[in-house]
C-alpha cells in the first residue's frame, strides 16, 4: 500500500468560447481562474471596473465556455500497485458544468459551492497524457429556464434578477446595490488528482470548555476511506506535542476523547491571546503512513446569551466567550472582488488586519456572496475576530423544488464540514433579509405552524430551507454552535427591537431618520446599518477612463453615477448632506470630503449611542453593532468604510474612508460619549410665546476592558467664533467606570454665560478622562446641525511632523471640526484621521511612510 499523493492540476489550462467554432484555445491567465480574468488578460474584453465597460461585456455571461488541460499520470502509479484509487477533486466549479475525461463524461454540476470528487481509476491513461475538459453553461440563462420550468413559484427578489434565486451561485454576480453584474464561470477553486489506497476523508472534532475554564475536552474524529488498521491522533501547541493516541479503525471511523487541563484558551481581540492548537490524524497500515491530515483549532467557550433583562422588555442578544460578555462592534463583509480567484491569501490577511486594527471584534459574512476562502477564516482565527456566518441566501423568495433542495442539503453539509474547525465562527444564520422579503410581500408565514412539510405548499417554501434543511445540518454537524434562522430574525417580526437581531435601515433607507437619533432606533443586536460616502479621489481617478483628465471628473457625472449602484443615491446623499453641512459639489475633492465626513459622523453616532446601551449584567440592551459594510468588490461609491479594488495591471489598494477612524475611536477600549438635547417647557398648555428652552449635555463613559477604570472627568467649553475657553471644571474626581459596560457620568446644562440660544449654538463642549494626569479618553461635542454653526477659519493652525516622523501634531486657535490629513505621496498612511480640535491642546495623528519634507494637505469643515 502506498501513501496518498495529491497532485495539483494547475498547469496547461486553456480556454475558449464553446459555441464559436472559429475561436481557438488560449492559455489561462492563472489557476484557479474565471472567464473574465482570462478574457481581460488576452485583451478580448476591457476591464469592467473601468468606466462603463461593464455594459459592454454582458455577452460573456450568456455564452458557454470550455476549459481544457492535459496531465500525465505515468509517475504516479508504481509497477504492480494494486488497490490504488485515483480521484479527481474539484474544489469548486462555477456553476453549471459538464466534465469530460479522455472523452468520457464523468460529472455534471449545478452548484458553485459544492466541492466534487470523482473516481477516475479506470479512466486514466498511464501511457499518454490525459485530457480533462470542462464546459460551462450560462448560469443566467439556466436560471431563466428554471423560472419558466416552475411558473407556480412566487418569484421575486431585491437586487439583481430573479433568475439568481433558481441558481446556487454567488448571488452578487447578478449585481447588487453596491456591485456590478458580472456573470462569471470557470474552475474557481483548485483541481487536483489524488492517488491513494487509503485516506482520511474528513478530520473533525467537537470540543467543550468547562465553565471553570480549567478543563477542556476535545473529541477527535476521522472518517477513513479504504483499508486501514489504525489512526494516530496528535494534538500540538506551538509545535510541541500536547497528547497523542493510536486508535483502531472501526467501520471506517476512528475517534478519541482528549482531556486537556489548563487549556490555552482562544479569546476575541482584545480580551486575550489567540493560541491555535493543531490536530493531526495519521492513517497507519503495518506501521506505514498512508495519509496524514491536520487542522488548526482554538479552544474557547462560546455562547449566545438570550435572556430577560432588567427594566426593559424582550430578551438580550449578545455573545459571551470564555465567560466574558462581548459588545460586538464590527462590520459586514462582502466578497472582496468580483473575481474571487485573484484575491491572495496575503490580501485576506491585510483586510482582516485592518478590521482588527480598527478596534472591531466581529465580521458578518453576508449571505449573498460565498462561503469564504480558508485564508479569510484563518486570518480571523489569528487576529481574534469573531465571525457571524450566513448561509448563501439573500433578499428574495427562494424556490424549493426537489432538485434544488437536494443540492442545498449537500451545499450546507459540505460547507459546514469545511469551516467547522474555525474558532472564530460563533454563529451561523440561514439567510440575509429573506424573512423581511416575506413580510414586505405578505407571503405566508405562520410561526406557530411547526409542520415542516406543509411549508413547502405555501408561497414561502424557503422556510423549509432555513428552518429544516439548514437547521438539521447545523444540529447534526455543529451542535455546539448556535444556528439562527435568518438575519434579521426575532421570531415573528423582523423589525422587533426587543428580541433577536435587527437591520436598522431607517437611516438612509426606510423613513430616512436623522442619524443623530440612532438612540431611538435601538435593537438588541444591530447586524446592519450604514451610510454611503464617495471613495478616495485616487479610486475615482482609477476608474475614470482618462483619470485626472477625464471630462467626467465631477460628482454628478454619468460615469461616477454609474459607479454607485444604490437606487436613489443622489437624493439620499443630498438629503443627509443638506440637513447637516454647508457643502458644494466643486471641487470634487472637497465634495468627497463632505460625504466622508457625513458618513463618519453618522456611523460614529450609531456606535456611540448603541454602545451606551451596553450597561452591564442584566442590562445588555444592545449587544452589538455591525456596520454595512467594511469592504467593496470593485471601485465604487458605497456604504463601505474601506474601499479596495484592483485591475489586471494595478496593485491592490486598501484605502480607509474617514468613517473607519471614527469607528475605531468609538470602539476604543475606553471612550467618552457626549450628546446634547433640547428641552422645551411651556408656561402652560396653551401658550406658544412663553416657553423656556434649555439645552443639556449628557456625558457617559464606556469601559470595554475587564477591569474598573478610575479617573477625573474634566469638561471644557469654547466659543466657536472667538476660540475663547468659556468653561473649565473637573466634574468628577476619581470617577469609576466599572468593567465591560457603559456608565452615565453627568447630565448638565450646556455651560454658557447667558441663557440664550445664540450662545448655546456657538458653544463647543469637550469632555476628557484623565488617569494619573494622563488623558485616556476624549470627546468633542458640537451644536447641530453643523450647517448652522459659524465655524471659523483658524488664524493659527499648526500641523508638524514629529522628530521621529511617526506623528503629525496638530493645534488650532479656534475649534476645528473634522480636520483631515491627506498626502499624495504613495506609501504614506495615517493611523487616525478626521479629528476635532479645540484650542489649548495638541492632537497627534500617527503616520507611517512620512519623512522630513513630506507635504500634507489639510481639510476641515467651514
Amino acid at each position: 500500500m502506498s501513501k496518498r499523493i495529491s497532485t495539483p492540476l494547475d498547469d496547461n489550462w486553456t480556454f475558449k468560447q464553446a459555441d464559436d467554432e472559429a475561436s481557438k484555445f488560449l492559455p489561462v491567465a492563472q489557476f484557479p481562474t474565471n472567464v473574465h480574468l482570462d478574457l481581460i488578460a488576452h485583451g478580448i474584453i476591457a476591464d469592467p471596473f473601468i468606466g462603463k465597460n461593464e455594459n459592454d461585456i454582458q455577452w460573456v455571461g450568456e455564452v458557454p465556455w470550455v476549459y481544457r488541460t492535459t496531465f500525465s499520470t505515468t509517475s504516479l502509479f508504481q509497477d504492480g500497485e494494486h488497490a490504488v484509487k485515483a480521484v479527481l477533486a474539484f474544489g469548486g466549479l462555477d456553476t453549471f458544468s459538464t466534465v469530460v475525461l479522455n472523452g468520457i463524461e464523468i460529472l455534471k454540476t449545478e452548484n458553485m459551492f459544492i466541492p466534487e470528487r470523482v473516481d477516475v481509476t479506470k479512466l486514466l491513461s498511464k501511457e499518454v497524457d490525459n485530457v480533462l475538459e470542462i464546459t460551462f453553461e450560462s448560469a443566467y440563462l439556466k436560471g431563466c429556464e428554471l423560472i419558466e420550468k416552475y411558473p407556480d413559484h412566487h418569484w421575486g427578489c431585491w437586487n439583481g434578477d430573479t433568475s439568481r434565486l433558481a441558481v446556487r451561485k454567488a448571488q452578487y454576480h447578478w449585481g447588487w446595490d453596491w456591485g456590478p453584474m458580472l456573470m462569471t464561470c470557470g474552475p474557481w477553486r483548485p483541481v487536483s488528482l489524488e492517488v491513494y489506497s487509503s485516506r482520511i476523508s474528513d478530520l473533525y472534532f467537537s470540543s467543550s470548555v468547562d465553565s471553570s475554564l480549567k478543563v477542556a475536552q476535545l473529541v477527535a474524529k476521522a472518517d477513513i476511506e479504504g483499508t486501514a488498521e489504525v489512526v494516530k491522533f496528535g494534538i500540538f501547541l506551538k509545535n510541541k506535542p500536547v497528547s497523542t493516541q493510536i486508535v483502531k479503525v472501526a467501520k471506517s471511523h476512528a475517534t478519541h476523547t482528549f482531556d486537556i487541563f489548563d487549556p490555552a484558551l482562544w479569546y476575541p481581540k482584545p480580551y486575550g491571546e489567540q493560541p491555535l492548537y493543531t490536530l493531526t490524524a495519521t492513517v497507519l497500515h503495518n506501521s506505514t503512513e498512508l495519509d496524514i491530515q491536520s487542522k488548526k483549532f482554538g479552544l474557547r467557550r462560546g455562547e449566545l446569551i438570550q435572556r430577560a433583562m432588567i427594566d426593559q422588555p424582550g430578551t438580550s442578544f449578545s455573545f459571551q466567550v470564555n465567560n466574558i460578555p462581548i459588545f460586538c462592534g464590527g462590520s459586514n463583509w462582502i466578497p472582496a472582488d468580483n473575481f474571487i480567484p485573484r484575491i491572495s491569501k496575503e490580501k485576506y490577511h491585510d483586510w482582516v488586519k485592518l478590521v482588527a486594527d480598527g478596534n472591531q471584534f466581529m465580521i458578518r459574512v453576508w449571505g449573498g456572496g460565498i462561503y469564504e476562502e480558508q485564508a479569510f477564516y484563518d486570518a480571523c482565527d489569528e487576529a481574534g475576530i469573531l465571525v457571524w456566518q450566513d448561509f448563501m441566501f439573500g433578499c428574495g423568495n427562494y424556490p424549493a423544488f426537489p432538485d434544488i433542495l437536494k443540492s442545498i442539503k449537500r451545499e450546507a453539509e459540505e460547507n459546514v464540514k469545511l469551516l467547522r474547525h474555525h474558532p472564530s465562527i460563533i454563529i451561523w444564520a440561514g439567510n440575509n433579509e429573506d424573512y423581511q422579503y416575506q413580510e414586505s410581500n405578505s407571503l405566508t408565514y405562520d410561526f406557530e405552524n411547526k409542520d415542516s412539510e406543509s411549508w413547502l405548499k405555501t408561497d414561502f417554501p424557503a422556510r423549509y430551507i432555513y428552518e429544516k434543511i439548514l437547521a438539521d445540518a447545523c444540529s447534526t454537524l455543529i451542535p455546539e454552535t448556535y444556528y439562527h434562522f435568518g438575519s434579521p430574525w426575532s421570531g415573528k417580526d423582523t423589525t422587533d427591537p426587543t428580541i433577536g437581531d435587527l437591520h436598522q435601515w431607517n437611516v438612509w433607507h426606510g423613513s430616512q431618520e436623522k442619524y443623530q437619533d440612532f438612540d431611538k432606533l435601538l435593537g438588541r443586536f444591530v447586524s446592519e446599518f450604514g451610510m454611503e460616502a464617495f471613495p478616495n479621489i485616487k479610486t475615482i481617478d482609477y476608474f475614470l477612463p482618462l483619470g485626472k483628465d477625464d471630462p467626467e471628473r465631477y460628482p454628478q457625472s454619468s460615469t461616477i453615477d454609474f459607479h454607485n449602484k444604490a437606487a436613489g443615491h443622489e437624493r439620499r446623499i443630498a438629503l443627509y448632506l443638506v440637513e447637516n453641512f454647508r457643502y458644494a459639489p466643486e471641487p470634487i475633492e472637497q465634495f468627497i470630503y463632505a460625504t466622508q465626513l457625513m458618513q463618519a459622523e453618522c456611523l460614529a453616532s450609531a456606535y456611540r449611542l448603541w454602545k451606551r446601551q451596553w450597561k452591564g449584567p442584566g442590562k445588555e440592551y444592545c449587544g452589538g453593532a455591525l456596520v454595512w459594510q467594511i469592504n467593496d468588490c470593485w471601485p465604487v461609491t458605497s456604504w463601505a468604510i474601506i474601499h479596495g479594488s484592483r485591475g489586471p495591471s494595478v496593485d491592490y489598494f486598501l484605502r480607509p474612508k474617514h468613517a473607519y477612524f471614527t469607528v475605531k475611536r468609538e470602539m476604543a477600549p475606553i471612550s467618552l460619549g457626549v450628546t446634547r438635547k433640547e428641552h422645551l417647557t411651556p408656561k402652560d398648555k396653551h401658550t406658544r410665546a412663553y416657553i423656556t428652552k434649555t439645552t443639556q449635555i449628557e456625558i457617559w463613559g464606556s469601559n470595554l476592558t475587564l477591569k474598573d477604570i478610575t479617573g477625573d472627568v474634566i469638561v471644557k467649553a469654547f466659543d466657536v467664533i472667538t476660540g475663547k475657553e468659556t468653561y473649565s471644571k473637573t466634574l468628577e474626581s476619581n470617577f469609576c467606570l466599572p468593567e465591560n459596560r457603559s456608565t452615565e457620568v453627568v447630565a448638565m446644562d450646556v455651560p454658557v454665560t447667558k441663557k440664550d440660544a445664540c450662545e448655546e449654538g456657538r458653544t463647543v463642549v469637550a469632555a476628557y478622562l484623565f488617569q494619573s494626569g494622563k488623558q485616556i479618553a476624549r470627546y468633542v461635542n458640537w451644536p447641530e446641525p453643523l450647517k448652522y454653526v459659524h465655524l471659523q477659519k483658524p488664524k493659527h493652525l499648526s500641523f508638524d511632523l514629529s522628530e521621529d516622523g511617526n506623528m503629525v501634531e496638530i493645534g488650532s486657535d479656534v475649534p476645528v471640526k473634522g480636520l483631515a490629513l491627506e498626502c499624495d505621496e504613495e506609501g504614506v498612511t495615517f493611523g487616525d484621521n478626521l479629528v476635532d480640535i479645540v484650542p489649548g491642546e495638541v492632537v497627534s495623528i500617527p503616520v507611517t511612510g512620512a519623512a522630513k519634507g513630506t507635504s500634507f494637505l489639510v481639510r476641515y469643515l467651514n
